[in-house]
């Protein structure tokens, strides 16, 4: 992995994250006042599964090696 693919992959989240509050702005204002709801744990317990989730989706694209 090079510097490329680093900031490919920064510039490819920074399309991803803008795209909610660009299509909805209104949902993502809900969907931002719900996780405020959320309590320390809920919020860690959702945290830890979007890392697993993400750690998942880049062994299966990258691959182990």
């Amino acid at each position: 992995m090079d510097w490329a693919d680093l900031f490919a992959a920064l510039a490819l989240y920074l399309v991803i994250e803008g795209l909610l509050p660009f299509i909805s702005p209104a949902g993502w204002r809900r969907s931002l006042a719900m996780l405020a709801r959320l309590s320390d744990a809920q919020l860690r317990v959702f945290g830890l599964g979007v890392v697993a989730s993400g750690l998942v989706l880049l062994v299966l694209v990258r691959g182990m090696a």
